[in-house]
């Protein structure tokens, strides 16, 4: 966890922000830490820190494989981080979004994304599309297409 918001390095090294988060300000840095490891979460929910178990299963659910149990081990850690930390208020000018990248959990000791060193499961989601039988080859096409043009951008 501690690599994971950045306390310490790859090889287990205190950071910088170690350093800083030893000093008076350790609540404050904390919460820097917590945001920026979690940066993908914080983009979904600006105050990640004060949502509800259900909003954060949510969003943890949906970007790992990790079962009910993993689920809730991860959202409680995250949650027992963020009592422990300070947050400043969002700045309303700051630019918040998704980025193209998947939303990171740390990885669980033991799983398939711990052993392969990945920082954690990727977003995945599921579009289900129901086509009527009736539909002919030209309507299901426009249906793709469209998906296309709203998913990707594309024509």
């Amino acid at each position: 966890m501690l690599k994971f918001i950045g306390l310490t390095d790859a090889s287990g090294v205190p950071t910088p922000k170690w350093t800083q988060y030893r000093g008076a300000n350790h609540k404050k840095v904390l919460g820097e830490a917590i945001r920026e490891g979690y940066a993908d979460l914080f983009a979904v929910y600006p105050d990640a820190h004060l949502r509800s178990q259900g909003d954060l299963d949510h969003v943890f659910s949906t970007s790992s494989s990790g079962g009910k149990q993993v689920i809730g081990k991860t959202v409680s850690t995250f949650k027992s981080l963020a009592e422990q930390a300070e947050f400043g208020p969002v700045d309303e000018h700051t630019e918040l979004h998704m980025n193209s990248g998947p939303l990171h959990t740390p990885a669980v000791p033991g799983t398939a994304s711990a052993r392969r060193g990945a920082p954690g499961p990727a977003l995945h989601i599921d579009i289900q599309i129901h086509i009527s039988p009736e539909a002919s080859a030209d309507q299901i096409d426009q249906i793709f297409a469209s998906m296309g043009k709203h998913l990707y951008g594309s024509t």
